[in-house]
């Protein structure tokens, strides 16, 4: 079992940055890869961002590839999600998740495990 809180949304002017961390409870975090996704309004979840249980393999979707960064501290049981350059489209719910394999998948019924999500808002 692992449990996910996500943190460090809010409102951000374009162009700014935000870091947004996903904590996990457990002795087991480093077995799992992560995922970022996010969900706007009115739209289906995607895929923003994963790293492998080791951190050494990461990938993003082509939206951020060049602005986001993905990292993980599995000394602090922690994900990180550093966000530069926003823009307003960036806008939505962001969410973490994990999965027992070794690297992250893009899908996310794939992930076993999800935090409740935290708000981040860019504005024009």
């Amino acid at each position: 079992q692992v449990q996910l809180v996500e943190s460090g949304g809010g409102l951000v002017q374009t162009g700014g940055s935000l870091r947004v961390s996903c904590a996990a409870s457990g002795r087991t975090f480093s077995r799992y890869a992560v995922g970022w996704f996010r969900q706007a309004p009115g739209k289906e979840r995607e895929f923003v961002a994963g790293v492998s249980r080791t951190g050494g393999y990461t990938s993003y979707a082509d939206s951020v590839k060049g602005r986001f960064t993905i990292s993980r501290d599995n000394t602090k049981n922690t994900v990180y999600l550093q966000m530069n350059s926003l823009k307003p489209e960036d806008t939505a719910v962001y969410y973490c998740a994990a999965d027992a394999k070794l690297t992250a998948d893009a899908l996310s019924s794939a992930y076993d495990y999800w935090g409740q999500g935290t708000q981040v808002t860019v504005s024009s």
